[in-house]
């Protein structure tokens, strides 16, 4: 009976020691624009910024399970990261703080009421002189202050307990709309969607509230073209009034696999400010119900693997350039590719990452980049099921659309239409899924999660 006793207070101490092994920080930076800035997500829009509705921030967590190494997960309230900002700020995590590419997350809202974060959709808009500069300049500071909110989140390392749970909220609506005459943005009540909001609650041991990280699967697009103010749209929104809610806290929102989903209703911003408040009241009920523990060993896995475009001929970019009624965009992009293949080196594919990060054998996320639609998270947590599983989009660099192959096949702008926007050659080559999922397979095996079901 000793020895039982004594191997179960071993357990209990272990269990214990790990615990009080975990520690986190958190940071955040503010990245609102010093003045008028062109915005991105719209085409309509013809003139920069009017004014600052809500500060835009990055926040960033840092998280030390004591094994695994260090981990930092970025968000913020930007349509995307193109990989020029990406990459950079990678390097000097890596050079400053020592992190891996692998323990580095940088997630981005997708806000539709944030600056163009050159050259993210820089082809989208026909600039007016002076205003590249403007977001050149923006980008620049932006790479700096990212590193800052690492340098904050890190600097801020102390013990803590780190707990996550589930939630949900039903604003996000499946916005591919069937139509005689193909598919169009719309509303789709019955087509896929994803409800859940993971959340993470990062308390000090002495239960005050330091971090909260909450997701969801839905456009940042309640506030529409004609809306002229800065802001985070609904999850800024959200993550404003939980912040309010436990003072002294960072509230990181993280995109999930929302590209082919909208909040609904929409186009004012009372109705920003009810998503934001629907989803933050969902997150505060989550954190003071029964929440899981998340410890380590912290194992993670990045690969960059290629998406290839379907092939396409020149006349069709030499149509666009000398069609009256091509977009100014539609010019841009036939512009960029005549003069790739001019010089010999026509674009063919684009670099893609995929990420897996798994805390113990409790929780596995999985990061996707560009703009994924929910197919991809619905897919993953089929193949991978048992253990939870939170599948982020827009995540590590957005340079494009990632379409499954379902809606490859059915068109649309998810597919086809906002491919001259990121000034990609066309729609991506038929497999585009099973490459990105070749992908997922390796970092999640690398991670040690073999998928059960496809």
């Amino acid at each position: 009976m000793k020895t039982v006793l004594a191997l179960v207070g071993l357990a209990a101490a272990a269990a214990s020691a790990q615990a009080a092994a975990v520690r986190a920080g958190a940071g955040r930076v503010d990245i609102t624009p010093a003045g008028p800035i062109w915005m991105s997500g719209y085409a309509n829009r013809n003139h920069p910024s009017e004014s600052v509705r809500q500060n835009l921030w990055a926040r960033a967590l840092a998280i030390d399970t004591g094994s695994g190494g260090r981990l930092v997960i970025v968000s913020t309230d930007l349509v995307g990261l193109p990989f020029e900002v990406a990459d950079q700020v990678a390097a000097r995590a890596r050079q400053q703080f020592g992190i891996d590419r692998s323990h580095l997350l940088l997630n981005s809202s997708h806000t539709h009421t944030g600056p163009v974060v050159w050259p993210n959709l820089a082809s989208m808009f026909d600039l007016p002189p002076g205003e590249e500069e403007k977001l050149k300049d923006y980008a620049a500071r932006l790479t700096d202050n990212l590193v800052v909110a690492i340098g904050k989140a890190v600097a801020d390392l102390a013990p803590a307990e780190i707990s996550f749970g589930f939630g949900q909220a039903g604003f996000a609506m499946n916005r591919r709309e069937f139509t005689p005459t193909g598919v169009k943005i719309g509303i789709n009540r019955e087509g896929p969607g994803d409800h859940e909001v993971p959340v993470f609650k990062v308390t000090s041991p002495d239960g005050k509230v330091r971090a909260i990280l909450f997701a969801y699967a839905c456009h940042n697009t309640t506030l529409t073209g004609e809306f002229y103010q800065l802001s985070g749209d609904y999850a800024g929104f959200a993550a404003a009034e939980l912040e309010a809610s436990n003072p002294g806290s960072a509230a990181l929102f993280l995109q999930l696999c929302g590209a082919d989903q909208n909040p609904y209703p929409r186009s004012s911003i009372d109705l920003a400010v009810q998503h934001g408040h629907e989803l933050a009241v969902e997150v505060g009920r989550v954190m003071t119900g029964a929440m899981q523990p998340l410890r380590g060993p912290l194992r993670t896995a990045y690969e960059l693997t290629t998406l290839t475009f379907a092939p396409r001929e020149r006349a069709t970019y030499e149509a666009d350039l000398k069609n009256p009624k091509s977009s100014p965009a539609a010019k841009q992009r036939a512009q960029r590719m005549l003069a790739a293949m001019d010089s010999g080196h026509p674009i063919r594919e684009t670099p893609y990452p995929v990420q897996a990060i798994r805390f113990g054998n409790a929780l596995t996320l999985l990061a996707l980049g560009g703009e994924v639609v929910v197919d991809y998270d619905l897919r993953a947590k089929r193949e991978y099921p048992g253990e939870p599983l939170i599948v982020a989009g827009y995540s590590n660099a957005v340079m494009s659309y990632i379409p499954s192959e379902k809606v490859l096949r059915e068109g649309g702008y998810e597919a086809v239409d906002s491919m001259v926007y990121y000034g990609q050659p066309g729609p991506y080559a038929t497999g585009v899924e099973g490459r990105v999922f070749d992908a997922v397979h390796a970092v999640m095996k690398k991670v040690g999660r073999v998928p059960q079901s496809k």
